[in-house]
């Protein structure tokens, strides 16, 4: 299962990560600072095995995260057929 990460918002203090920046994950992890990473994977392993997750008033394929030096890094991640 490919899982397609979104930059939707970045002031990332080292530059890493600007909006617009995608990765599609499939089994090896994207070149994600470790911190963010930390953040990511969790989601990212469930939705690779089936889940759905609390999104909003639902249930979804997809999830949201910010970055915990601020939240200065948004990323948003989905189920992808890419």
């Amino acid at each position: 299962m490919k899982v397609k990460l979104t930059v939707t918002e970045s002031r990332c203090r080292a530059g890493y990560h600007k909006a617009g920046d995608t990765f599609v994950v499939e089994d090896l992890c994207p070149p994600l600072c470790h911190e963010l990473w930390n953040r990511v994977y969790p989601y990212l392993f469930a939705l690779q095995n089936g889940a759905d997750l609390d999104k909003g008033e639902g249930r979804a394929r997809a999830f949201d995260v910010r970055c915990p030096d601020e939240g200065r890094v948004c990323i948003h991640g989905e189920v992808t057929e890419e």
